[in-house]
């Protein structure tokens, strides 16, 4: 018998929160993240978590962050830690999977300004965009989608085969992807597969087949405003849902 949400909460705490965004998150005058880092922070406290990261987008991203920020985001946490005794803050950045030598739009030697890049497959340039949006929001034909799902496979194996990627964020969620074969080069590569709190996917039939190989799981709420940082309880009911093993997620526990 599935669990309640309220059942849920009640026997499981979500931890750490590693993927949140802030409005360094931006384009323009547009905010794509709506909160300040210390208003993300203040939120993890309310809500019990011992740690949240900032992981705004990567830097090709529409709604990228400027590499210029990173030393004012830092000292952006500093000041946080100071008012926010016993909260962990990390900064992390969500990469893009674009069609670059290691497969990211941070190179390698960008790696070190962050504690650790997670990364997933969005609507940028340079990763056939177009072809991809349009395929999942108009009639397709079968041999393009089968295309799509080939070359977006490929290019996400390459990633992850190239980088130390700790989150393979929202896998499935904005393009046609081969799940076997990306959890396949997840278990080789260690990486973390999310159940990503904001959208689709990976959704219950997808989880059933990550669960199939020797990989584990984060639950992250892809906050993109601080009173969504550490949504948790949907993603643990379809984890349930799908019979993935609480002991395989790596950000929960028992209270």
């Amino acid at each position: 018998m599935l669990m309640t949400l309220e059942e849920i909460k009640k026997k499981y705490r979500l931890t750490r929160d590693n993927h949140t965004h802030t409005i360094y998150s931006r384009v323009g005058p547009y905010l794509h993240g709506k909160g300040r880092i210390i208003d993300n922070a203040r939120a993890a406290v309310s809500r019990g978590l011992d740690l949240v990261a900032i992981t705004d987008h990567g830097p090709t991203d529409f709604y990228g962050l400027s590499m210029k920020d990173l030393p004012q985001m830092r000292a952006d946490i500093a000041e946080a830690l100071k008012e926010l005794s016993g909260l962990e803050i990390k900064l992390g950045v969500e990469a893009d999977i674009v069609d670059t030598p290691n497969g990211l739009d941070v190179p390698p030697e960008d790696f070190d300004r962050f504690d650790f890049v997670n990364a997933g497959y969005h609507y940028v340039p340079n990763c056939r965009m177009i072809a991809n949006w349009l395929s999942f929001r108009l009639p397709c034909p079968g041999y393009v989608k089968e295309r799509l799902r080939k070359q977006n496979t490929e290019r996400i194996i390459r990633a992850l085969r190239s980088n130390d990627i700790y989150i393979l964020t929202h896998p499935g969620d904005k393009a046609y992807i081969d799940e076997h074969a990306v959890a396949k080069a997840c278990e080789e590569t260690g990486t973390l597969v999310e159940i990503n709190a904001r959208h689709r996917h990976p959704d219950r039939d997808d989880l059933q087949i990550y669960k199939t190989y020797d990989v584990k799981f984060a639950i992250s709420s892809d906050a993109h405003k601080p009173e969504h940082v550490g949504r948790y309880a949907e993603s643990m009911a379809l984890a349930l849902d799908a019979g993935i093993d609480p002991a395989r997620i790596v950000n929960i526990e028992e209270r």
